[in-house]
């Protein structure tokens, strides 16, 4: 297969006029030279934090506290996913991966509830797609035997000191909410020396220092943050201490979309578009252990392919801008995974 277009090509998104060379689902060259299309080539996203489960009650709970929508066991968000049909959840999910698939996302790291069967629900809801549900399994550290990795709730939740040396024993990630809503839980979560926290919202500057120190990436949510209106995380600060990932939160508060989410970090902090571009990318994928993010030879072939003619993208001068701050689903071409 040959992918022709402008190519942001490896970790600094270097814009050459060229073709991407695949071959077996890998990328095998990458030749500058003039060509015909005006597409715009782009590594997929990879969504490093979802609650896809919260796909059956979209914009439910107005009003409520971060902690009545979705705070285990009784939160809003846990009594409709117990109350409903396991065939709804899948269609819900479902749902939310094509839409995900077609907002160029080839790869997403779901916290997925319902232990064992929440994980095999994943796994159908995205089994006809063309991207990859990485379920992080909650509740009894067993979940590990079928789940990718484990995503914890909250150190002030629970002991996961359990979850976290299953996790270490089986080689499969370990990742925590932290810092969401007050500082408090984020000692207990470090305590634990996570591969990631997730939101990180209120650090104090120890936290900034202990997380540099631990080499801990943060995944930032920054529209769910604002919709549930815990605040914005220090994210100049986080950046110049560790690596920042991107996900979309739960699907009862945003869309799943990394384009709205890019454009909304780009917004919030001082941050250059490639850095924005990084965390929505390659820094996801490696959280999760997968070779994809950069378009460069030897890595898997994961592409989102822009339309360069659209409406929208005719005329653009600096394609990573673009692709962070202007693009949007109607701009997608395909993505090849």
């Amino acid at each position: 297969m040959i992918v022709e277009g402008t190519v942001l090509r490896g970790r600094s998104f270097e814009p050459i006029e060229g073709r991407v060379v695949i071959d077996d689902g890998e990328i095998t060259a990458i030749e500058e030279e003039r060509v015909e299309s005006e597409r715009i080539v782009v590594p997929a996203f990879v969504n490093a934090h979802t609650h896809v489960g919260d796909s059956i009650a979209k914009d439910a709970g107005a009003g409520l506290t971060l902690e009545e929508l979705v705070a285990p066991p009784d939160g809003l968000k846990h009594r409709l996913l117990r109350a409903a049909d396991r065939s709804e959840l899948v269609a819900g999910m479902h749902s939310s991966a094509r839409l995900m698939s077609e907002t160029g996302t080839a790869a997403f790291l779901d916290f997925r509830e319902g232990g064992p069967d929440g994980v095999t629900a994943l796994r159908e809801a995205v089994a006809d797609l063309p991207i990859r549900g990485l379920a992080f399994g909650r509740g009894d550290p067993a979940v590990l035997d079928t789940a990718d990795g484990y995503g914890a709730s909250g150190a002030a939740d629970a002991d996961f000191s359990t979850a976290r040396e299953a996790a270490r024993e089986a080689d499969k990630p370990f990742g925590i909410h932290a810092g969401e809503v007050n500082a408090r839980d984020l000692d207990p979560a470090l305590d634990l020396e996570p591969d990631f926290l997730v939101h990180v919202v209120h650090p104090e500057p120890d936290h900034l220092d202990r997380i540099e120190r631990q080499g801990v990436p943060i995944v930032l949510c920054p529209r769910s943050n604002l919709a549930t209106d815990v605040g914005t995380a220090p994210i100049d600060d986080l950046h110049e201490r560790t690596t920042l990932a991107l996900g979309t939160d739960n699907v009862m508060t945003c869309s799943p979309s990394m384009f709205r989410e890019m454009a909304t970090l780009w917004s919030l902090a001082d941050l250059d578009a490639r850095e924005v571009l990084r965390a929505a990318t390659v820094a996801g994928a490696e959280l999760a252990g997968l070779d994809c993010g950069v378009i460069e030879p030897g890595r898997a072939a994961t592409l989102t392919v822009l339309d360069g003619t659209s409406d929208n993208l005719v005329g653009v001068k600096d394609p990573v801008r673009a692709v962070v701050r202007r693009a949007d689903r109607a701009d997608v071409v395909k993505t090849v995974r």
